[in-house]
């Protein structure tokens, strides 16, 4: 089986969430393609070369697919899917946006937000919030699979292989795509620049929820963020509150992490909650309630007032 990685970058960097899907398509198979599409991208492919288990990586690099529009992007990906079996990206909000769009092209079903590979057209992925699991088969000829990057760990990178992978700078037949016909413009971007690290990459996570109380507040988890060199969440409750950015959700309609150690100060424990954050390795739970359902999954359970403990915590930190 060949198995097409569609490679997540912002032209200038190959994402680390690339790294894990890779582990996920090696399972499957060991005849590994990753797609670098973008513009201005060469450094991208030339990073990608240099993963593990990768025999080859494509590179298309054109003005069109500066913004990456999954608009743009699904109908070049489908041209190509006839050499392949398999399809992978990430399941992020690109991936989710993208990959239906390349599924319906091709005219096969899509495999979302796996955990497990069982075999080449098996797999295990988290239903109901993340309550049960689901095997799934398909039998359609081409696989496209989104991979929940939380459950795989991220393959190795060599600075120097033995037999450097061929990158190929692939033509497209662009008559055949009418990207003219396309009701779609770049308008604008808003980047939330910050030192600390990425939420879904971060080792370590500190959330906070709505009993943080306020936006002026949360400078309490960042005083804790900046001692760790964690990055920072939040729940939906926080997030509709207005206390933090909507990029830093964490939960079943949020980010989905998985890092070494996450705090979670002020939150009670929604099952949307849970289910973006419950295959951390450590959990600590600070919260005034005692009967705070984050308590049920927690390995270490704080009951207090986080307005004391969190600036002791500081303090002895």
């Amino acid at each position: 089986m060949k198995n097409l990685i569609i490679a997540e970058h912002d032209n200038q960097d190959l994402h680390a969430d690339t790294l894990k899907v890779v582990s996920a398509a090696h399972q499957i198979s060991s005849d590994n393609t990753i797609l670098v599409i973008g513009y201005q991208c060469e450094s991208v492919a030339n990073q990608a070369s240099q993963v593990d288990g990768i025999k080859q990586v494509l590179c298309i690099d054109a003005p069109i697919y500066q913004h990456h529009f999954s608009e743009h992007l699904a109908p070049v990906i489908a041209q190509l899917a006839n050499n392949y079996q398999t399809i992978l990206a990430s399941s992020s909000s690109k991936g989710k946006d993208l990959t239906p769009r390349i599924a319906a092209k091709c005219g096969v079903g899509q495999v979302s937000d796996i955990i497990q590979v069982i075999d080449e057209a098996t797999f295990i992925r988290p239903i109901y919030a993340g309550n049960a699991l689901a095997k799934v088969t398909t039998k359609d000829a081409l696989k496209v699979i989104t991979v929940r990057t939380s459950a795989f760990e991220a393959t190795t990178v060599s600075n120097n292989h033995e037999n450097d992978v061929e990158i190929v700078q692939q033509s497209i037949d662009s008559s055949s795509l009418a990207h003219t016909n396309l009701q779609i413009a770049f308008v604008s971007e808003s980047k939330t620049e910050s030192s600390r690290p990425e939420l879904t990459a971060a080792e370590v996570v500190i959330s906070g929820g709505r009993g943080v109380g306020s936006k002026e507040n949360f400078a309490l988890i960042e005083q804790l963020a900046d001692k760790l060199g964690a990055a920072i969440g939040a729940s939906r409750a926080a997030v509709d509150a207005g206390f933090v950015a909507n990029d830093l959700q964490v939960g079943q309609t949020g980010k989905i992490v998985a890092p070494k150690l996450y705090i979670a100060v002020g939150i009670s424990g929604a099952i949307q909650h849970l289910a973006g954050m419950k295959e951390s390795k450590v959990i600590v739970a600070i919260n005034k309630d005692p009967d705070a359902p984050i308590f049920e999954i927690a390995d270490y359970g704080l009951v207090g007032d986080l307005f004391d403990v969190l600036p002791q915590l500081v303090e002895q930190l």
